[in-house]
C-alpha cells in the first residue's frame, strides 16, 4: 500500500519545494477522520517562485515542435498508466472513493487526456485563406502562463484535463488543487518531470483562497482555468476579468435526468444510480433530479431501493466496497443539512440519508420521492449522496420544468423512442446531454456547461481553443494604392 504522506508541499521548478512558513493543511482521510498527512499553504514567495519558474520556462517550450511536445506527454500518459495502482490508492486517501472506482475512473482518465492531447499536439496548425492574389495565413499560437484551480472530487483527473491541453499548446502551468485534497496534483507534476517535461512547466502549489486568489489576480498570467462552485466561479472570474485574462469556468449544475414510461428499467435505475451515487454523490454533472413519468415510478422506486441495498460501505481499500465517505466532515454537515430540509418542505425519504456508526464522514445512499420543482433539494446543488424523484405526466411539460433552472451542466434522457430522446437534448439547455446512459466522460468528448454552469469547454479539440490564440497575417503580392 502507498505511503500517502507527501514528499514536501509543494512542486516548482522540477522539484519538490518545502515552506513551512505556510499555514498548515492537514490531509485527512474520509473513511476514518485520520489526519495522514500535512502540506503547507503557499507563501506569496512560493507563489512568486511558481509563476517565475513558468513564465521563464515557457518561451523554450513553446518554440519546440507539437509532435516533440506530445512525445513528452504520451511517455507520461504511459507512465501514469504503469502505476495505476498506486495513483488509485493515492485518490482514495485524498478523496475517501473506493479503490473498485479509482482503479477504473481517476487515473486512467488523467493518462487518456495526457496521450490523447499528447497525439494531439503535433496537428495543431493555423490556415491558408486565398484573396486572389494576395491570402492570410494563421498562427496557431499559446497564450502564455495558464493558472488551474482543480476541485476536490477528482483531484487526478481535473489536474491532467487542465494540464494536458495547456501544454499540448505550448503553455506552462501552475496548478493549484483543492486544500482538500492535496496529494494526488504532486503525483501528476513528478511524473510529468520524470517523462522529460522541461522543468519550470507545470508546476504545483498548495493553499486556500487566498492563494488562487493571488494567482488569478497576477500579471504575469494569461489564463485562469476553474472547476469550482458557482460562488467561487463568480470570484476567480471576475478576478480574470481585470486583466483580461482567458478563462474556461467548469462550475455546478442542479442537473435533469429524464426516465419515460418507455425506458428500459435495469438501465434507468443504473443511469440513477451513476447519476446521483457514483463518487458519493459529488460529481458536479449529477443528474439530481431524476424525472420519472407517472406509469413507471412504483416500479422505478421499488427496484432502485432494491439495488440501493445491496451497496457495500466497506473499507474503501477493499475492492469489495462500491460506496465511500462523504470528503470531509464540513461536506458531510452540508449535506445533512439538505436532508433535512428535504424533510421539512414535505418531500418523503424513501431509504437513506443516515450516518454509519463508525469513524470517517459516511452518509448512506439517500431517496426522497413526492419532490416538488420549489423545494430546496429540487433547486440547489447538494453534492452528496442525495437523488430526489420529481413525477411528471408528458414531455412538453417535463421539459419545461427540467430547463426551469439558472444552471445548464448537464442532462440526460432515457426512452427507446429514439426520435423522442433526440427533441428532448435538442430542447434541454445543457452542455453534455446523454441518452440512455450518464456521466460517460470520454477525453474525446467536449465537456461543459451553459447558463450559470460555466464558459468554455474541457477535453476534445474544443480545449485547444481555450489553450491557444490565432494570429492573421495578410500578405499582399497585388499592387498596393493609396488614395492619395
Amino acid at each position: 500500500m502507498i505511503d500517502p504522506k507527501p514528499t514536501a508541499s509543494h512542486f516548482i521548478n522540477g522539484a519538490y519545494v518545502e515552506d513551512t512558513e505556510g499555514a498548515a493543511i492537514d490531509v485527512i482521510y474520509p473513511a476514518t477522520g485520520e489526519v495522514i498527512g500535512r502540506v503547507h499553504s503557499a507563501t506569496p514567495q512560493i507563489v512568486q517562485a511558481a509563476l517565475a519558474a513558468a513564465k521563464a520556462a515557457q518561451p523554450a517550450w513553446a518554440a519546440m515542435t507539437g509532435t516533440e511536445r506530445g512525445r513528452i506527454l504520451r511517455r507520461a500518459a504511459d507512465m501514469m498508466r504503469a502505476q495505476n495502482r498506486s495513483l488509485s490508492e493515492l485518490e482514495t486517501y485524498d478523496t475517501g472513493k473506493p479503490l473498485q472506482e479509482t482503479l477504473v475512473a481517476d487515473a486512467t482518465s488523467a493518462a487518456d487526456a495526457l496521450e490523447y492531447f499528447g497525439g494531439l499536439a503535433g496537428s495543431l496548425t493555423g490556415e491558408h485563406v486565398q484573396f486572389g492574389e494576395d491570402f492570410v495565413y494563421t498562427i496557431r499560437e499559446p497564450l502564455g502562463l495558464c493558472v488551474g484551480i482543480g476541485a476536490w472530487n477528482y483531484p487526478t483527473q481535473i489536474a491532467a484535463w487542465k494540464g494536458a491541453p495547456a501544454l499540448a499548446c505550448g503553455n506552462a502551468m501552475v496548478f493549484k488543487p483543492s486544500e482538500t485534497t492535496p496529494l494526488c496534483a504532486l503525483k501528476v507534476a513528478e511524473i510529468l518531470h520524470e517523462a522529460g517535461l522541461p522543468a519550470g512547466l507545470y508546476n504545483v502549489v498548495q493553499g486556500l483562497g487566498d492563494v488562487g486568489a493571488a494567482l488569478v489576480s497576477d500579471p504575469l498570467v494569461d489564463k485562469v482555468s476553474l472547476t469550482g462552485s458557482l460562488p467561487t466561479g463568480r470570484k476567480v472570474y471576475a478576478a480574470a476579468a481585470e486583466g483580461m485574462r482567458h478563462v474556461t469556468m467548469e462550475l455546478g449544475g442542479k442537473s435533469p435526468l429524464i426516465i419515460f414510461d418507455d425506458a428500459e428499467l435495469e438501465a434507468a435505475v443504473s443511469g440513477a444510480i451513476l447519476a446521483n451515487f457514483y463518487s458519493s454523490g459529488q460529481i458536479c454533472s449529477n443528474g439530481t433530479r431524476v424525472f420519472v413519468q407517472k406509469g413507471i415510478k412504483p416500479a422505478f422506486l421499488k427496484r432502485l431501493s432494491e439495488r440501493l441495498a445491496t451497496a457495500v460501505l466497506g473499507d474503501p481499500m477493499d475492492e469489495a466496497s462500491n460506496f465511500g465517505p462523504m470528503v470531509s466532515e464540513r461536506q458531510r454537515d452540508i449535506v445533512e443539512g439538505f436532508i433535512a430540509k428535504g424533510k421539512a418542505e414535505g418531500a418523503r425519504l424513501v431509504c437513506g440519508g443516515t450516518r454509519l456508526d463508525r469513524p470517517g464522514f459516511w452518509l448512506t445512499p439517500a431517496v426522497f420521492t413526492d419532490v416538488t420543482d420549489q423545494m430546496t433539494i429540487a433547486k440547489e446543488e447538494i453534492f452528496g449522496p442525495v437523488l430526489s424523484v420529481l413525477e411528471f405526466d408528458d414531455e412538453a411539460e417535463v421539459l419545461a420544468r427540467a430547463n426551469d433552472t439558472d444552471y445548464g451542466l448537464a442532462a440526460g434522457v432515457f426512452t427507446q423512442n429514439l426520435p423522442r430522446a433526440h427533441r428532448m437534448v435538442k430542447a434541454l439547455e445543457a452542455g453534455t446531454c446523454y441518452i440512455n446512459t450518464y456521466n460517460d466522460a470520454p477525453v474525446e468528448a467536449p465537456f461543459g456547461g451553459v447558463k450559470l454552469s460555466g464558459v468554455g469547454r474541457e477535453n476534445s479539440k474544443a480545449a485547444i481553443n481555450h489553450y491557444s490564440q490565432l494570429k492573421s497575417v495578410y500578405v499582399r503580392l497585388s499592387q498596393l494604392e493609396a488614395p492619395y
